[in-house]
Order: structure tokens, then C-alpha cells, then sequence
């Protein structure tokens, strides 16, 4: 019996390799639902091949243009978050790929495990915001939320078959971006063209500076530590600019274990949509010889923001939310060119600064801290462009 995924966030990076991944199944996976935000060719292309029960522009105009591509085909087509979170509860549904970018992510990935979908999860601010309130969800329905990031696919699959109370360290892998060797005084006029240049991996845009800032590691952090129940002091980043060991764990013995592929996602995508199976499959295979793999320590005072995180994590309540929802604020305000790139931490540093953090947040305190922190995130660009 084929298996019903459904996803969002199919226009995008990850969505769009999911797709890649599932055209070379066809007999594995059958597509029920696919959103976009307002990509009206390319989903209508999506809709046109892989014929979803549903399709969602989460723009209204978009919608309605997709609607007319669309006329003669059975697929229903919805928009705005309605749309979004009726596409998280698809009936039939077997899995649902969380691809979308941000805080969006997150209300409809609780619906889905609300309706005991299980999660094959792209959307780390999903964790970042709510992680205590996700993970709690998701045990008191029986869900698995399977990591797609390729770190956390690492780890996962390192801990299978390994009692978890003897995990003593996690060993997140981090390319460095496109900046690693940069100096603080040439990262000064660093533009987004340059920021998007990342040297090992085909992401999106706001992924793609978050990893220039060390944001994304810092993000994945949080994210980790959600996911496998560990302590952020539990939790080193290690700089690995090859991007061939993914990430890695120590047992309380000593042992370590490492997981190494080439830098292609739709090897941890195959592996979410086929867990527990592993298929056989034409995507490229590792060849370690002549291959050179460092490790080195990041450095925190010229990339920030991975501090910052980490701050954000032991301190908890609401303040990692707060954090992200500034970054979103901070990387989209880079990407129109309103800011420099250095400034990206500041904001984010200036938000956490006026922010009285909430301790043991519901979800609805956690709406209310990324609304409060992405007024106050937009208020401190406009003073920096004073």
C-alpha cells in the first residue's frame, strides 16, 4: 500500500526535493496535499503531475489565479491559513512534510499531530518556538516526528537501535557558510548576494542566511534538544566545512557514532518518507578517497547569533521565540537590502534585551511573544536606518 504524504511548503527548496524524491517512487508514495505561499506556475505544474486530492496558495490572489490554471481538474484548491491548516489534516494522510520556512510552521504542524498525523519535520522554528508544547502533543498522541534536517536525520539515525539514557553527547556539524574564513571587517559590506553563495548546499533564501550568521546551527541547537530530550550543555557544534559527516553522538562509554553522506537532502528526505525502511536508490554515493574531513571550533564572538541561541535555550520561556521571531524580522529585512549584514545579530541582541521572558508559556503566550518581538524587531531596524 502506497504511502499518503502530504506537504507544506511544496514550492520551496525542501518541498520541492520531496517531490523529486517521491516522482522516483511511484509505487511507494502517493501525494495528497501540496501548499505554496504564492508560486502559482510552479504549483500548478506540481498539481498538474502529482494530482493531490488538495492544493493551497497561501496567498488569496495567487489562489484565485491557481483556480483558473486548474479548471477541469479534481483537485480542490484553498487559501490563507485555512487553506494551510486544512492541507496539515488532509484525510488519508499518512505523513506530513512540515517544509514551510519560519513560525508559519507551526499551527498546523500541531494540527496535524492533533489529528495523529505523524511529522516528517523541515520546520525547525516549529521546535525552536514551542518545543515543550510540541513534543508534549506529540507523546500524548502517539505521533513520531521524524527530522528531516540533515543533522537531526543524522542523529536519529545514529541513536536507532542504541538505548537513549546512554546518550552522553551530541555532535552538531556545521559548514561554516559561505563566511567561515571571512574576517569581522569583511563581513562589513557583505550583500545578499554573497550571503546566498552557500558553498555546499541548494536551500532557500532564509535558510541560506542563517547559515551565513551560524542563525541555522544555532536554531538546530534548540531544535536538538527537543528532539532528543538532551541538555543544550549536552549539545557541541562542531565547524566541518565538507559537509560529509552530518553529525554525530557519544555514548556514555566513549563511543562515538557518526553518520556521512554526500551534501544532498533528498538522502534524509528518502529516509523520513521511508522510515523504517531504507530503499535502494539512484542518488549519488559516498567515495571517501581522496577525501579531507576537518572539524573546528565555531567562532561565536564573529558569528553571535549561535550564542545567542544558546542563551535563548537555557534561559527558555518565551525568549526563543522571541529570537526567531527577530531573525525572521532581521534576515528578511537583509535580503531587501534595509540593513547590512552585521546588523543581523544586533537586532536580534536589541529584541532579547527589551523582552520580559514568560517562563512555562501556552501556545497562545507564545503568539503573543512573536507578534511583540516582530513589532519591536521592525521599531529597532527603523532606528538603524535613521
Amino acid at each position: 500500500m502506497k504511502k499518503q504524504i502530504s506537504i507544506l511548503g511544496s514550492t520551496g527548496s525542501i518541498g520541492r526535493q520531496t517531490l523529486d524524491v517521491i516522482r522516483s517512487f511511484p509505487d511507494r508514495f502517493r501525494v495528497r496535499a501540496l501548499t505554496g505561499h504564492k508560486n502559482v506556475a510552479q504549483l500548478a505544474q506540481q498539481v498538474k503531475e502529482f494530482k493531490p486530492e488538495l492544493a493551497v496558495l497561501t496567498d488569496t490572489k495567487s489562489a484565485r489565479e491557481l483556480s483558473q490554471l486548474l479548471a477541469g481538474y479534481s483537485t480542490r484548491v484553498l487559501s490563507g491559513e485555512e487553506g494551510l491548516l486544512a492541507a496539515a489534516v488532509c484525510p488519508g494522510t499518512d505523513l506530513l512534510v512540515t517544509a514551510v520556512v519560519g513560525f508559519a510552521g507551526l499551527k498546523p504542524t500541531l494540527s496535524a499531530i492533533d489529528a495523529g498525523i505523524d511529522i516528517a519535520l523541515a520546520n525547525k522554528e516549529t521546535l525552536v518556538a514551542a518545543g515543550s508544547i510540541v513534543t508534549a502533543k506529540a507523546a500524548e498522541k502517539g505521533v513520531s516526528i521524524i527530522p528531516i534536517d540533515s543533522e537531526h536525520s543524522a542523529i536519529f539515525q545514529c541513536l536507532e537501535g542504541n538505548n537513549p539514557k546512554y546518550l552522553r553527547r551530541i555532535l552538531l556539524t556545521a559548514s561554516g557558510g559561505p563566511f567561515r574564513n571571512s574576517s569581522p571587517e569583511e563581513l562589513i559590506g557583505v550583500t545578499p548576494q554573497e550571503a546566498l553563495r552557500h558553498p555546499n548546499w541548494d536551500m532557500g533564501a532564509k535558510i541560506t542566511i542563517d547559515s551565513a550568521s551560524m542563525m541555522n546551527k544555532g536554531l538546530e541547537v534548540l531544535e536538538a534538544h527537543w528532539l532528543f530530550n538532551i541538555p543544550l550543555s549536552a549539545i557541541d557544534v562542531l565547524v566541518h566545512p565538507q559537509s560529509i559527516v552530518h553529525s554525530l553522538v557519544e555514548f556514555t562509554d566513549g563511543s562515538v557514532l557518526a553518520q556521512l553522506g554526500p551534501p544532498d537532502m533528498r538522502l534524509p528526505i528518502l529516509y523520513a518518507l521511508s522510515y523504517p525502511e531504507r530503499l535502494p536508490n539512484s542518488l549519488a554515493k559516498l567515495d571517501l578517497f581522496g577525501q579531507e574531513l576537518s572539524f573546528f571550533p565555531p567562532d561565536q564572538v564573529k558569528f553571535p547569533c549561535l550564542a545567542y541561541a544558546y542563551e535563548a535555550g537555557e534561559v527558555g520561556g518565551t525568549l526563543p521565540a522571541v529570537v526567531n521571531a527577530a531573525n525572521e524580522v532581521a534576515v528578511a529585512a537583509f535580503l531587501r537590502e534595509e540593513i547590512g549584514f552585521l546588523t543581523i545579530p544586533r537586532v536580534i541582541r536589541a529584541t532579547m534585551d527589551l523582552h520580559q521572558v514568560l517562563e512555562s508559556p501556552n501556545l497562545d503566550d507564545i503568539f503573543v511573544a512573536d507578534t511583540w518581538a516582530r513589532q519591536e524587531a521592525e521599531g529597532i531596524i527603523k532606528a538603524f536606518m535613521s
